[in-house]
């Protein structure tokens, strides 16, 4: 297979790797880091005008038809740079929301509006006690004339405090972790009985708690169809998934290279210690889970490209790209702040900031146990399906 990007990908790489050089010094992002919030306006209007808020939106919902493999060369610079603008909150979450599950006008609209820069949006799914199961909901959503009426709360929602529109995962029937019954709506995040407390992470990124009382959303809220949200849900959080683990390839890239410097310059017993042979090998390590963690992001951006895909395997591959890459990032971030020695867990040095990231993006959307579980259940799941001309017998004619 060739891995070689097309001449529009070389100008998109280009233009982000020229942004993240002139904007995000080290300095410049930790000065945003402590803004009221946590991230530029300027910089994602500047996302907006580059047209990267639309990249991988089809041209029928406003966007530039492009695919995940563009959003993978943005997150992957973005990685590198640590960039702090809500990119796959608003746009690969929040967007993807819309654009698999939007029916409406108003939908559409909202779309266009996040694409322009004029909006954002964040997904609230996870629930105390869910361990990440995106089945795991709680909060209800009962009719109440032709409206739908909330009650509940979610957790760690990714910039919430800075959304303007929230994608909430609500039960509208069933219980516990039952397939059926969930349904994704859009709610206004200032609506009544909206309450969000919100604070920083560890990796000085932003999160809110949001708790849902009485509130009220219109029919039209509802993306996709009212009761069978979850393969929506989950297809959303495997865009996520895809989006985060390029990411991580572009931290893992920064530190194994800072870490490769620092062995050549750190001078111990009048030498460098990057001479010394036991610190070579782990240096190689490092090199060779950076290698692994970038052909496994490469798999799962093909398996998201795919349209001959079926949900179980895109599950399947997304599952195996997130446990690779939690291994590599965790290997790759720990050799990095052991061979810097205590500059490595200083506030004032860069590496410590990427290993924070790494760090939370080992738990982002599903640790390695979740992933694991899944892997396995899908499998299962496919080996149990029949295949395609068994399903394609059965179906009636003129279907």
């Amino acid at each position: 297979m060739d891995f070689a990007l097309s001449a529009d990908q070389v100008m998109i790489k280009d233009s982000v790797d020229r942004f993240v050089a002139d904007a995000y010094s080290f300095d410049a992002r930790t000065q945003l880091a402590r803004s009221r919030d946590g991230f530029s306006r300027e910089h994602w209007r500047t996302f907006a005008d580059l047209g990267w808020l639309g990249i991988a939106f089809s041209e029928e919902n406003g966007g530039f038809g492009g695919t995940p493999v563009e959003t993978m060369i943005l997150m992957e610079a973005f990685g590198k740079g640590l960039v702090l603008e809500p990119f796959v909150p608003a746009v690969v979450l929040g967007g993807s929301a819309l654009a698999f599950g939007g029916t409406s006008e108003a939908h559409r609209h909202l779309l266009e509006a996040l694409i322009g820069g004029d909006r954002l949006l964040s997904l609230a799914y996870a629930e105390a006690g869910g361990r990440y199961d995106p089945s795991a909901v709680e909060t209800r959503a009962r009719r109440e004339g032709s409206d739908l009426m909330i009650d509940g709360a979610k957790l760690a929602v990714p910039y919430g405090a800075a959304a303007d529109t929230l994608v909430v995962s609500v039960r509208t029937g069933g219980a516990g972790t039952d397939a059926d019954g969930i349904t994704l709506v859009l709610v206004d995040a200032d609506r009544p009985g909206v309450e969000r407390r919100d604070y920083r992470t560890v990796d000085g990124q932003r999160a809110s708690d949001i708790r849902f009382t009485n509130v009220r959303v219109p029919a039209d809220a509802v993306l996709g169809e009212a009761g069978a949200g979850l393969p929506l849900l989950e297809r959303v959080l495997d865009h996520g998934v895809g989006a985060l683990a390029a990411e991580a390839v572009g931290l893992m890239a920064v530190m194994q290279r800072m870490t490769l410097d620092y062995l050549k310059t750190r001078e111990q017993f009048g030498v460098p210690i990057g001479s010394f042979q036991a610190l070579q090998h782990r240096a190689v390590d490092m090199l060779i889970q950076l290698e692994l963690a970038r052909s496994i992001v490469y798999f799962g951006t093909m398996a998201l490209v795919s349209e001959d895909e079926s949900a179980a395997a895109r599950g399947k591959a997304l599952s195996a790209t997130k446990v690779q890459i939690a291994r590599s990032g965790r290997y790759v971030g720990q050799q990095a702040i052991q061979l810097h020695g205590g500059i490595g867990m200083s506030e004032e040095y860069a590496v410590g900031h990427y290993f924070k990231r790494m760090s939370m993006l080992e738990l982002a959307l599903g640790d390695v146990e979740h992933h694991l579980r899944r892997y396995v259940r899908l499998g299962r799941k496919m080996q149990s399906e029949p295949p395609a001309e068994a399903v394609e017998e059965r179906v009636p004619a003129g279907v």
